[in-house]
């Protein structure tokens, strides 16, 4: 192999191992965020020229997957993927209720009092994580904890 050939190799292997980096570092960590607006379009590609596929109403949680240029492609809970336009989306951190109804407690343990019922597709802010339980918020200003497996959104 040639000088100039193993110098081009030797750069492939480092750019090949950045990339495996820093997808193994992105792999960790889920980040998911919610829409800021009264309705977000989500659209096929990036670009508000492409096809629209549905609406997400404000306080949806999306996962974000990629983020390239005022766009990011998201997961919503039904694990559809499009593009979304990234100012129609805020660090705000909300779940989702996927279960008929969730238990919404007094406390993070299973003998907890429960405060009320959620319907599926009620959304609530995150407050805090804490063990298998997610400390939420309701719109109405009703806080409690949920189980995390009861909700879509962490």
């Amino acid at each position: 192999m040639r000088a100039s050939h193993r110098a081009t190799f030797r750069s492939v292997q480092a750019l090949l191992a950045l990339v495996c980096a820093a997808a193994a570092g992105g792999a960790a960590a889920i980040d998911f965020r919610s829409v800021a607006v009264e309705a977000a379009i989500l659209y096929d590609a990036p670009s508000a020229k492409a096809r629209k596929l549905f609406l997400l109403g404000r306080d949806y949680p999306v996962e974000v997957l990629v983020s390239i240029e005022g766009w990011i492609k998201v997961r919503d809970a039904s694990g559809e993927l499009a593009w979304v336009e990234a100012r129609n989306l805020a660090d705000k951190r909300t779940v989702m209720v996927r279960v008929p109804r969730a238990e919404v407690r007094q406390s993070a343990a299973e003998t907890a009092e429960i405060l009320f019922y959620a319907e599926q597709d009620v959304v609530f802010e995150l407050i805090e994580m804490d063990g298998n339980y997610a400390r939420v918020r309701h719109a109405d200003g009703a806080t409690g904890y949920v189980r995390v497996t009861q909700v879509w959104g962490l």
